[in-house]
């Protein structure tokens, strides 16, 4: 039976202790227990569960004096469980590709240099996920040094505080990371005005337009369409690999979902509907007399208005900044990924690659479960 871990890790005035391991009878009851018989209570309490195993959090305003009282508490509590107890804080470092090596692990082991204390394998579908949970004093120069192992060893790998792991809020971009393709394009494309959006994308990037400009001038390409052409294109439309998989695996551990577009929201509520998604925010585009005017109405939702609504949906939700989760593949998700606790670049531009806590190269979104320490089953 693998060992559950508690970790007290402390932080100025705050101590968070987190117990992870496999889903034991008693374990948790143990754990609250020893909480209980310590005269300063917890000021939070969370529980998850994912895989068969157990996350629990208990942030606490101790003294050093106290810290160290707590940690013999809960190692003699706990010690029927076979736990294992350190005073450091833990993290968790996911190695995700097409095949994780020997080698891989041992890199990664030698870069954190730090003690792990449990290694375990992720199902994922078509790929191979393995988690190591790690004790880091450094976690920042940590993440430094693993994403130039990732370079070397061709792999993906991410470094989050198991503190994080509760109930989470997972935004995801649309286009090109939620869907296959950019809705903007298929509805050109299905006008026959591929030429002249393709024109305005690449003035774009040359940075001769803003986000908002450019979306403007695509959008007024459309004018006199038929508003038919928005069901066409819902029609058509193609989810991500393994984009209803992670979904539904979120859904179903008690996660809440978010999709934030740059792209319109008449072409995606369908989509979201059926996705179940809790939150859904894209542009809007005027229709008047079944026809599109080639204008967008309301806020455009740019770079800035996707952190915006991130956190909206973060506090309409009770969940804090640090627990959520944002995936996006281009530089006008940046402000958004940056802004998340765990932000993810999918298959993205070098932009946000550079700027993002983890990357996913496969297109497999259900990539991001591991991550997060979940698997797709």
């Amino acid at each position: 039976m693998c060992g559950i871990m508690v970790v007290v890790n402390t932080q100025a005035d705050t101590t968070i202790i987190t117990s992870l391991g496999p889903d034991v009878p008693g374990a948790a009851a143990a754990f609250l227990t020893a909480l209980a018989d310590f005269p300063d209570p917890p000021a939070d309490v969370h529980l998850a569960t994912a895989s068969n195993h157990l996350t629990l959090t208990a942030q606490c305003g101790l003294s050093g004096t106290n810290t160290a009282a707590l940690e013999d508490r809960l190692r003699e509590a706990m010690t029927p469980f076979g736990h294992e107890v350190s005073v450091a804080p833990s993290y968790a470092v996911a190695l995700i590709g097409a095949d994780i090596t020997a080698e891989d692990i041992s890199a990664v082991q030698e870069t954190v240099k730090g003690e792990t204390f449990r290694m375990r394998r992720i199902a994922l579908d078509s790929l191979f996920a393995v988690e190591l949970t790690v004790a880091l004093e450094d976690a920042a120069a940590a993440r430094r040094e693993l994403r130039q192992v990732a370079v070397e060893r061709g792999i993906d790998i991410s470094l989050e505080s198991l503190g994080n792991r509760g109930k989470r809020l997972v935004c995801f971009d649309c286009d090109s990371t939620l869907i296959e393709g950019e809705v903007i394009e298929m509805l050109a494309a299905h006008a026959g005005k591929e030429a002249e959006v393709a024109a305005v994308t690449e003035r774009a990037m040359r940075g001769e337009l803003d986000f908002e400009e450019s979306l403007r001038e695509r959008v007024a390409v459309l004018e006199g369409l038929d508003a038919s052409i928005i069901d066409e294109v819902a029609r058509d439309i193609e989810l991500t690999p393994g984009a209803k998989e992670a979904i539904g695996t979120l859904h179903r551990l008690g996660h809440r979902t978010a999709v934030v577009s740059g792209g319109f929201i008449q072409v995606l509520e369908g989509l979201a509907t059926d996705l179940q998604l809790d939150y859904v925010r894209a542009n809007t585009l005027e229709i008047r007399d079944g026809k599109l005017t080639g204008k967008v109405i309301g806020q455009v939702v740019d770079r800035q208005a996707k952190e915006d609504f991130l956190r909206e949906f973060a506090a309409d939700s009770g969940i804090g900044m640090e627990s959520t989760v944002a995936v996006g593949d281009g530089a006008n998700d940046i402000a958004m990924v940056t802004a998340a606790g765990l932000g993810v670049a999918f298959d993205a531009k070098p932009a946000l690659r550079e700027t993002a806590d983890a990357c996913i190269t496969p297109r497999r979104l259900d990539a991001v479960l591991p991550m997060l320490g979940i698997a797709d089953d």
